[in-house]
């Protein structure tokens, strides 16, 4: 990670720190609107075919959506209720046994025979053209794997992040579930250290997500995916923000409109995190004071 995108986020976080103080109601809100598009996105990239509108009417309304299967509603119920867990057993601490519990919440009433387990002898996968390692090994790569992660004081935290998740996923401990409880795990670490989790989005999955774990199976290059943190971590601080500062929220377009800025040029600042802009619902906004001059 560079020194500038450090340094970005450390004053981001420090500001966010000086405005959550007291605002506990608004931003619990905020992720509990948050909790179906992370959950949308997260089974999406595992080829679910329910709608972001779908998750949002099983999680918020309780509703039965029709035309979904069973095993997708439990879906998106368990990975919600793993979200939940995570954000308020911040204090459980990373080993493979509460790593296991994660695991066996996510595929409760869906694969009972296999849910809350690592593999067992003669559970191979394969994901692409990775044959994960055998199931022998699990207990002693899981364990290397969290022990580095915890004992890599000196490495920048979203470095750490990146680094274990590209081995867990390299790993793949689980039958099934190894991509949801591996993103799960970012949020997880990154709330255990005062963050607010990230939304790695299906959208993009083939073009900048799965690329990272061929990387890294060949060269073990982890730097891709420390990016992708940052670009999510920025754009997660910064919708917390201008919810925190009281700011009026608007659509980017309209933003453009408003102060006669180029739309275009004014997306590709916003997939930087150069301007303080955020997505909710898949639709970029940001603060209608923001200085035009600094979106030029």
């Amino acid at each position: 990670m560079n020194q500038d995108r450090i340094e970005r986020i450390r004053k981001l976080k420090l500001e966010y720190e000086q405005l959550k103080d007291g605002q506990d109601s608004l931003l619990r809100a905020i992720g509990e609107i948050e909790l179906p598009d992370m959950v949308y996105n997260s089974n999406a990239i595992e080829n679910s075919t329910l709608s972001l509108k779908d998750t949002e009417d099983i999680i918020l309304e309780n509703k039965q959506v029709k035309g979904a299967s069973l095993r997708e509603t439990y879906e998106a119920v368990n990975l919600a209720q793993v979200l939940v867990k995570i954000s308020t057993e911040s204090s459980m601490e990373l080993t493979v046994e509460s790593i296991e519990k994660l695991h066996g919440v996510l595929l409760s009433n869906i694969q009972p025979g296999i849910a809350g387990r690592i593999r067992q002898e003669g559970e191979n996968v394969r994901v692409g053209t990775h044959v994960a390692p055998r199931s022998e090994n699990l207990p002693r790569l899981m364990s290397d794997l969290i022990d580095e992660y915890n004992s890599a004081d000196d490495q920048y935290f979203l470095d750490k992040i990146a680094k274990f998740h590209m081995g867990f996923e390299h790993i793949h401990p689980f039958v099934d579930g190894n991509g949801r409880i591996g993103r799960v795990l970012i949020d997880w670490q990154l709330i255990k250290l005062g963050y607010p989790p990230v939304l790695i989005r299906n959208r993009t999955k083939v073009r900048e997500y799965y690329p990272l774990f061929r990387l890294f199976s060949t060269t073990g290059d982890f730097s891709g995916m420390s990016a992708l943190l940052y670009f999510g971590l920025s754009e997660s601080l910064n919708k917390r923000l201008a919810y925190l500062r009281g700011e009026e929220i608007i659509k980017l377009t309209d933003f453009a409109k408003v102060n006669k800025l180029n739309i275009t040029s004014l997306l590709n600042s916003a997939k930087r995190q150069t301007i303080p802009a955020f997505r909710e619902r898949g639709r970029w906004m940001i603060s209608a004071s923001f200085d035009a001059n600094g979106a030029a």
